[in-house]
């Protein structure tokens, strides 16, 4: 098999729940513990860290898989979904697995897995724990694609968990509450593991605080144990961060220039300080240098990333209310005349959640993803004409955009989003 046929096995004839929803999605573990058991379990001898939640645990991943890159450490980084290239799911050192190892994956393991019958996912999280592990990874982490007790990844033990925000997404499969969701979440704390939770929300704080209990795991809320003094943007998102435990203040600088950051920045401090007394050895200044360069170690794409000037043009892959609220925050902070919206969504989504959010003075540009699961671009802009949102549809996000390039002037703001895939299909392909 070639590596664009061995893609169009892996797209194609597996249940993927990215492009075909909750048709793709099992309720269970079984074809994922059969799929490490095929391997000789790869998973049990990785050392990770787990990393769930609504909002932010892709940033924060990244930004714990920098840290512990600069660090020195061999670091292996499972993320999803991709943006670009399927191969930014599984990184090592900010490296992407090289496409001669998918292939050689598939074709050894075709026959084994055939019985199995894997989704999408399982397929990937077999390769994802194989590879990592045929590269002596000195830590992994692992990132859950959607939920946690329930998520494939979920049959490793990590040295530590990391939780970020709780809100409401994907509620037909896990659940219209977010004490539902959390409980969800809560699946990934592991008996006698520490659990970070990034950010204190109080309709969430028991379920996390009863499951710890329940299985002796140690458990910190980051936001009780960090505060921010200040944060300011400059070049770089600089935020001065006072340690409650010692009374010392840190100056951090992100490349990654979401205000939303503060609250992942947390949770991954507290992780880091976890790994500490793990014995992993970390330096403050791997720390400051790290996440300066966020971007650069990993290779992260579509958190808050601006793709030109004059107009600027900005993509970010929040895509529910939570973060769409996090978008409009953020878009306060920049001065231009006209806000140009490039909106793609899908289909299993609260749109009307979003939908009354938006600003209605923006100009609009409805469009469709290149996924089975997005939602119609001519439907999409009859749904939002109700909320009082103009614009026009497109059949594509590169067609809108374009509209959207030609129509905006060089003090205007062009803004890409409401999907992970709207923003696929508009970053470049390298």
């Amino acid at each position: 098999m070639t590596y664009s046929q061995t893609l169009d096995f892996l797209f194609t004839k597996l249940p993927m729940y990215q492009r075909i929803g909750t048709a793709a999605y099992k309720a269970n573990l079984d074809n994922t513990i059969a799929i490490c058991q095929a391997l000789g379990n790869p998973e049990k001898k990785l050392k990770c860290v787990h990393v769930a939640g609504t909002n932010g645990k892709g940033s924060s991943s990244h930004m714990l898989a920098a840290i512990l890159q600069q660090a020195g450490y061999k670091t292996g980084l499972y993320t999803s979904p991709h943006l670009v290239d399927f191969r930014e799911r599984i990184k090592v050192n900010g490296k992407m697995i090289p496409k001669t190892n998918v292939v050689k994956f598939v074709e050894d393991h075709k026959t084994t897995f055939d019985s199995i019958q894997p989704s999408f996912f399982e397929w990937t999280v077999g390769l994802a724990f194989n590879y990592f592990n045929e590269q002596e990874v000195d830590v992994a982490i692992i990132e859950v694609g959607l939920g946690g007790r329930l998520d494939s990844t979920n049959v490793i033990t990590p040295v530590c968990s990391l939780i970020t925000n709780i809100g409401l997404d994907h509620v037909n499969l896990l659940g219209d509450t977010l004490p539902k969701i959390a409980s969800e979440k809560a699946g990934i704390i592991k008996p006698k593991v520490p659990v970070v939770i990034s950010q204190t929300q109080l309709e969430v704080i028991a379920v996390f605080n009863e499951t710890a209990k329940n299985l002796k795991s140690p458990i910190e809320f980051a936001d009780k144990n960090y505060k921010v003094l200040t944060a300011n943007h400059n070049t770089n998102f600089s935020v001065v961060m006072l340690h409650k435990k010692t009374n010392t203040r840190h100056l951090y600088e992100l490349d990654l220039q979401g205000d939303y950051q503060v609250k992942n920045l947390m949770g991954v401090l507290n992780t880091i300080e976890i790994l500490l007394h793990k014995g992993f050895i970390i330096e403050e200044k791997d720390i400051t240098t790290a996440l300066k360069n966020v971007q650069k170690l990993t290779g992260l794409l579509g958190r808050w990333q601006e793709l030109d000037s004059k107009p600027t043009v900005i993509a970010d892959t929040g895509h529910n209310e939570d973060g769409i609220k996090e978008v409009l925050q953020n878009l306060k902070r920049y001065n231009y005349k006209t806000l140009h919206f490039v909106l793609g969504v899908v289909n299993d989504k609260d749109i009307s959640s979003i939908l009354k959010l938006l600003p209605k003075d923006a100009v609009y540009y409805f469009c469709k993803a290149n996924i089975p699961r997005a939602l119609d671009e001519n439907e999409l802009r009859g749904l939002a004409e109700k909320k009082g949102l103009h614009g026009k549809s497109f059949a594509t996000v590169p067609l809108a955009l374009e509209k959207a390039r030609k129509q905006a002037k060089a003090h205007d703001l062009i803004f890409i989003g409401g999907s992970t895939f709207t923003v696929a299909d508009a970053l470049p392909i390298s």
